[in-house]
């Protein structure tokens, strides 16, 4: 079995940060690509940024400059840091990543059950 946790959601100002982080564990052999999607209500979930084993990030263009999204391998986590926070940046924040379970076997999917971020003044 393997788990994704987030924490670090919260309530905040506009303007404020927040440092996301996302732990995996259970059966993993390695995690390839991990990603962070947010889903407003009402919304669609959209990805936010993502990140390869080697350390290249992509970002919405919504966040770029805003947000950091980064990860150790060696303790299978992954992190957000979230500033200069807007009103539209809340949402439920979810991490997924790519995992090999086994050496030799498929890389499968798997998702963190969420962590709220609202930012309101």
């Amino acid at each position: 079995q393997v788990q994704l946790v987030e924490s670090g959601g919260g309530l905040v100002q506009p303007g404020g940060s927040l440092r996301l982080s996302c732990a995996a564990s259970g059966s993993i052999f390695r995690i390839y690509a991990m990603a962070w999607y947010r889903q407003a209500p009402g919304n669609q979930r959209e990805l936010v940024a993502s990140i390869t084993r080697g350390g290249s990030t992509d970002y919405v263009d919504s966040v770029k400059g805003r947000f950091t999204i980064s990860r150790d391998n060696a303790k299978n986590t992954m992190y957000l840091q979230m500033n200069s926070l807007k009103p539209e940046d809340t949402a439920v924040y979810y991490c997924k990543g790519n995992v090999q379970v086994w050496a030799g076997t498929s890389l499968l999917d798997y998702w963190g059950q969420g962590t709220q971020v609202t930012v309101s003044s």
